[in-house]
């Protein structure tokens, strides 16, 4: 029988990723309290460094289970995502995101749909900083 975790990040202190963990269950997923794994850190920083998600990796077996309800929670940058969810389906552990429809991001069509997702995500962070710069430049 296949264990099911559950990756739910927020990027501030201030946040709270109990949203993260309802909508989970809500989907129909029952996950151990020790298999989700709670984090604190900003979607832009790569996914090698979050020490959460390293120590995540160290858990997951074949044949396992990942949900996340959204794919910014893995992170932000395309490449960055799209290499995981690769490494993870070699592993042979399914990643299901819920705001896809609970698409298995490891299967062929719901890879075409990350990547398309992954790369307007890309584009409205990088519009975000242009605008930004642009701003304080004006300032």
């Amino acid at each position: 029988m296949p264990r099911t975790f559950a990756y739910v990040r927020v990027s501030t202190v201030g946040q709270t990723t109990e949203n993260q963990i309802q909508e989970i269950e809500a989907a129909g997923f029952q996950v151990e309290p020790r298999r989700v794994v709670t984090e604190t850190i900003s979607g832009s920083t790569s996914i090698a460094q979050r020490r959460g998600f390293a120590r995540l990796m160290d858990r997951l077996e074949a044949g396992d289970v990942l949900i996340v309800t959204k794919l910014d929670r893995l992170g932000r940058d395309a490449m960055d995502v799209s290499t995981t969810v690769k490494m993870l389906g070699a592993m042979g552990v399914k990643v299901y995101c819920l705001a896809l429809g609970g698409a298995d991001l490891t299967s062929s069509s719901s890879t075409m749909t990350m990547q398309v997702l992954n790369a307007v995500a890309q584009f409205e962070r990088d519009l975000l900083i242009e605008r930004t710069q642009s701003g304080l430049r004006r300032a």
